[in-house]
């Protein structure tokens, strides 16, 4: 390993990298394993894709004010291990209360477990910044973007395996103690880094006046994300494709039961979207010609909309490739979101955006985890045939793509976007 500052900055990102994946890990296990283990307490699908729902929706309040916070004090890191903190010892609390209080009680610890969860996404990726040198940042960066994806790859599998094995219970207290092997290096992160005048973003059009204070700061951030264009596009396509996305994750317990003889498989064949995501943005990363993100932010909802399809027939072939075409859609969706947000959002808004948008499409996949909990205990496929229309909503909410090339030829420079190391442009 190289020796100096250059060896000890590598390290330094290579530690946060893999702890992200473990915190990730976690994250993504306790949502599937929160489903099996609210099914098996409650013996009811809606009961369980409730529980879900409310564990994720409450991070549209709790992802804007993390990310105000974390933009507001001088040592981001230590916040951010207590969310950590927060959000893991809730999970527990939630786990010990299924079945043995009443489900609305539970619904409000899973409300409070849900708060911090900003914490797992644009919170952890907003401090990059203060992790990785200038010049390694964009490599960072794309890392961190595949955590999601890695995390999405092993999150489901081990909780499958776990409850297939174990129970379901021992799935969630498995999702909790990964969520807790990132509490040191969070609480080890350093102190925000001064940007040098000479690398500062230029003026943005579009941008609103700076206010002082975390809830001044707050609107700022939300109204920024919804006055630059190409940005507003991007969060609300991949808001409305979330709610898709939901419905897929709730409605597999259910196709694992009827399709492959026990939930936890179908939670298990997760892990394909994952897989598939990968091999996708490996692919695209090698192109000789890059693909613009916008483009890829327009039409990935269409690519869902086709897995979802496959998905409905409930043959075991045509629900297998149904989740291996998701990925090819979610993935690049993914990594060409973050090269929008990064592309347009300038260094003193962009903990307040990244936890924004994260905190939006969270609240999306919460509605789809909802609608398609009743709706999937009647017919699963009814509810992916649903899930399938709302992605083509989705695409069709994007808007007339000449738009983007004049808005943002006003608003600096033009990035092209590629997936893997490229990836992820920083101004």
């Amino acid at each position: 390993m190289p020796g100096g500052p250059a060896g000890v900055a590598a390290l330094v990102v290579a530690v946060a990298v893999v702890v992200a994946v473990a915190a990730r890990t976690g994250d993504e296990m306790s949502g599937t394993a929160l489903l099996l283990a609210g099914l098996a307490a409650t013996g009811s699908a809606s009961d369980a894709t409730a529980l879900l729902a409310a564990l994720t929706v409450a991070a549209v309040v709790g992802g804007p004010v993390l990310g105000g916070c974390l933009d507001a004090v001088a040592r981001p890191g230590r916040l951010l291990g207590g969310a950590l903190a927060v959000h893991a010892v809730a999970l527990g609390c939630l786990l010990a209360s299924l079945g043995r209080v009443p489900l609305l009680v539970s619904l409000l610890v899973a409300l409070l477990a849900g708060l911090p969860g900003g914490a797992l996404s644009g919170g952890w990726t907003a401090q990059l910044r203060n992790v990785a040198p200038r010049e390694r940042l964009s490599r960072a960066t794309a890392f961190d973007a595949m955590t999601y994806h890695l995390a999405g790859l092993a999150g489901p599998a081990l909780a499958g395996i776990v409850a297939g094995v174990w129970g379901a219970s021992a799935s969630v207290v498995v999702a909790v103690a990964l969520v807790s092997l990132a509490l040191p290096a969070a609480f080890a992160l350093p102190a925000v880094r001064a940007v040098p005048a000479a690398f500062a973003p230029p003026p943005v059009e579009g941008a609103v006046r700076r206010v002082s204070g975390v809830p001044g700061g707050l609107v700022e951030g939300v109204r920024f994300l919804g006055r630059v264009r190409p940005l507003a596009r991007a969060t609300r396509v991949s808001v409305i494709s979330c709610v898709g996305q939901g419905m897929l994750v709730a409605c597999a317990p259910l196709l694992g039961e009827q399709v492959f003889g026990a939930a936890h498989r179908g939670v298990a064949l997760l892990s394909l979207v994952a897989v598939s995501a990968l091999a996708a943005n490996a692919v695209l990363s090698r192109r000789t010609r890059p693909v613009r993100p916008d483009a890829v932010v327009r039409y990935s909802p269409l690519v869902l909309a086709v897995a979802l399809l496959l998905a409905s027939t409930g043959h075991p072939a045509l629900v297998v490739a149904g989740l291996l075409v998701a990925g090819l859609g979610e993935g690049p969706q993914l990594a060409a979101l973050f090269a929008v947000r990064h592309r347009e959002t300038p260094a003193h808004l962009r903990g307040r955006v990244l936890t924004t948008g994260a905190a939006l499409k969270v609240t999306g996949f919460a509605l789809g985890v909802a609608v398609a909990g009743p709706l999937g205990a009647r017919s699963p496929a009814c509810a992916l045939l649903t899930a399938a229309a709302i992605q083509v909503l989705a695409a069709g909410s994007y808007g007339v793509p000449g738009a983007v090339a004049a808005r943002a030829a006003g608003l600096g420079r033009r990035r092209e976007f590629v997936p893997g190391p490229r990836a992820h442009l920083d101004r």
